[in-house]
């Protein structure tokens, strides 16, 4: 039953492997990956001469820990509230229906956003000018996005989150909670000492996993929510929404495979040195 995932991760996980040379080589397309002039960690240099380095990994590292810590944080608060819902018609309903903006794909989303926010037709602005208020300009605030965006990824994707918590809360011993209840123990009592218990491990392990990809920025919702607006830049803009401007103006190969390294070297590093304190804390739920 292991043997597809295994294929998997070695075929699209290790055979790329030998691929990371383009990062230290000027890729030729005639003389191919490993024929192409060897120069180093030059391809590095591209991210540090920009004199953006420090921002762009801040801001990538700062959405993406409130995408994590937030994300797991109410994706566990809604499948504590599906779980203490009583009718299983609502349930099924309500969980459906916080799952199906994860399938809406990024450019939609891009699209569904910039008709509410529009400055001229927007929905909101819409609304303020019907009760005579001044209108909102957010695509010319840089300083309001962050609080949108985060929202924004919360919206899409919590729903879809919050599965798997919901079904670590199905696999808890129901004798368990039964017993609580004999013992007259309220809702509040049994979320507090029996369920969020039995999620602290799934909670590590997800946000361990999560760690992993921390300097990897999502570039389909960041892309296709604030596109080229450079008023927005100094919030808004993350490594991969950078690289892909600079990269597509003369196609450089290589420059992109050197930051996807140096994403992948920082991400690995966080995530062993996250493990070695968990383990440190509580060896039982580190990754190894």
């Amino acid at each position: 039953m292991c043997l597809p995932a295994i294929l998997f991760f070695f075929a699209f996980s290790y055979m790329p492997l030998p691929g990371i040379w383009v990062a230290f080589v000027k890729y030729n397309y005639r003389n191919g990956i490993f024929g192409s002039k060897f120069v180093g960690l030059q391809n590095f240099e591209f991210l540090a001469e920009s004199g953006k380095l420090l921002s762009l990994t801040r801001n990538t590292i700062l959405y993406n820990l409130a995408f994590i810590l937030l994300g797991n944080l109410l994706a566990v608060f809604i499948a504590i509230l599906l779980n203490e819902m009583r009718s299983k018609w609502f349930k099924k309903v309500s969980q459906t229906l916080m799952f199906l903006p994860y399938f809406i794909s990024q450019v939609l989303v891009g699209l569904l956003v910039y008709s509410l926010l529009n400055f001229d037709t927007g929905f909101i602005n819409s609304i303020l000018t019907a009760m005579s208020m001044e209108k909102w300009q957010p695509y010319a605030d840089p300083k309001v996005w962050p609080v949108l965006m985060v929202i924004i990824y919360l919206w899409q994707q919590t729903g879809y989150n919050s599965v798997v918590y919901f079904a670590a809360i199905m696999g808890i011993d129901a004798e368990t909670i039964e017993a609580a209840r004999v013992d007259g123990a309220n809702g509040f009592q049994k979320i507090r000492y029996i369920i969020l218990p039995s999620l602290k491990p799934t909670i590590v392990i997800l946000i361990l996993f999560a760690l992993g990809g921390i300097v990897k920025g999502n570039f389909g919702l960041f892309y296709n929510i604030i596109g080229s607006n450079s008023i927005l830049y100094p919030t808004t803009d993350i490594i991969e929404t950078f690289v892909y401007r600079a990269t597509m103006t003369d196609f450089n190969f290589s420059t992109a495979s050197a930051v996807g390294l140096y994403q992948s070297v920082i991400g690995f590093v966080i995530v062993m040195a996250v493990n070695y304190i968990v383990k440190k804390i509580e060896p039982d739920y580190s990754l190894f």
